[in-house]
């Protein structure tokens, strides 16, 4: 007995064609911003981790120059002094070359202006750098700001670009690296997140007027 199976196939509709194209842009649409914001946060984090391991550098670093970050040491004794008047943020972080070990850790992963640095050589600049360098940061006013996310706004910015941040100035954050949030080491070596308004509130309650920050 012979039984003829039917092979044949229905293929999709137009109809059911763009329906299911139009719940996969649906899904999409859904999916899309929880995986930027995902990544966004993942991110925040790393700059976080980063930013921690540089502040213990500066700590490491002063205990064996009489407790002081090397901003406040001459270059004759091995700091970077001399280099607070040029703007230039590189040196302060190639001094402590031996305590940061990775030079990624001066790269903020959420970046897109910078360029990762390879190393702690002659050809490190500032467009290796996201993080600013609080020039008059120490460790006996915990909460001046000793490093953090570059992508500031308000204060005064110098032709050396220096930014001169007092009390009275009202600061932000641009969109440039974290959505108009950023992470700031203070001088105790602690790792804050901060949006626009605690950052103002932190600005004010560093213990001084103003806050000279050097930024890449």
């Amino acid at each position: 007995m012979n039984v003829k199976l039917n092979t044949s196939r229905r293929g999709f509709t137009l109809i059911e064609f763009i329906c299911v194209v139009a719940v996969l842009a649906i899904v999409a649409a859904l999916l899309l911003p929880m995986l930027a914001e995902s990544k966004a946060r993942s991110s925040r984090i790393s700059c976080v981790g980063r930013l921690k391991s540089v502040a213990f550098s500066f700590h490491v670093w002063a205990h064996a120059y009489t407790n002081a970050f090397p901003m406040a040491i001459s270059t004759n004794f091995g700091g970077t002094l001399e280099h607070t008047a040029t703007g230039e943020v590189w040196p302060h972080f190639q001094v402590m070359s031996n305590e940061l070990s990775a030079p990624v850790m001066l790269f903020c992963p959420s970046d897109r202006n910078r360029t990762p640095p390879r190393n702690f050589g002659p050809n490190l600049s500032n467009t290796n750098i996201s993080y600013f360098v609080g020039l008059d940061a120490n460790a006996t006013m915990p909460q001046m700001f000793l490093a953090g996310d570059r992508n500031l706004v308000g204060g005064t910015l110098l032709p050396n670009r220096i930014l001169l941040l007092t009390t009275n100035d009202v600061v932000s954050w641009s969109k440039d690296l974290h959505n108009q949030q950023g992470n700031v080491a203070l001088a105790d070596g602690s790792v804050q997140g901060f949006n626009s308004v605690r950052l103002g509130a932190a600005l004010m309650n560093t213990g001084t007027v103003t806050n000279r920050l050097a930024i890449p």
